[in-house]
């Protein structure tokens, strides 16, 4: 008599919604009242802290020196190439130069919207 094990291991599911525009507007700091509270109060913290949650060096954002600041300016245009987003170098200059506050709630936002964690479906815990 031969016994038949099947062994299915739970695969992730990874539901993406891919656009090629900003998920908020620059303007749009309220709908996360934390890290607009956060930027408001702290701005060198706060840009600290998204550099590192992008992938970046801690303390990049305190070379942001200048009239235009050329660490704001090159982590929005990175994030727009990574995410695919539409946009001019123009348009990132102007809102890196006279938005910066709004700039970095935006791409701390954007982040958070495109973060997508893998979710096991069929999993089952062993009692």
């Amino acid at each position: 008599m031969t016994t038949k094990l099947v062994i299915q291991q739970p695969q992730p599911v990874v539901e993406t919604v891919q656009s090629n525009q900003w998920s908020s507007g620059i303007c749009d700091c309220w709908e996360d009242k934390a890290n607009c509270c956060f930027a408001f109060w702290c701005l060198p913290c706060f840009t600290c802290k998204t550099s590192q949650d992008y992938g970046q060096c801690l303390c990049l954002p305190l070379l942001d020196l200048g009239i235009v600041p050329p660490i704001t300016l090159s982590m929005r245009v990175s994030m727009r190439k990574q995410y695919g987003i539409t946009g001019t170098i123009c348009n990132d200059c102007l809102y890196a130069t006279f938005c910066r506050a709004c700039t970095w709630c935006q791409m701390a936002r954007e982040m958070k919207q495109r973060f997508q964690p893998i979710v096991l479906i069929n999993a089952k815990t062993k009692e």
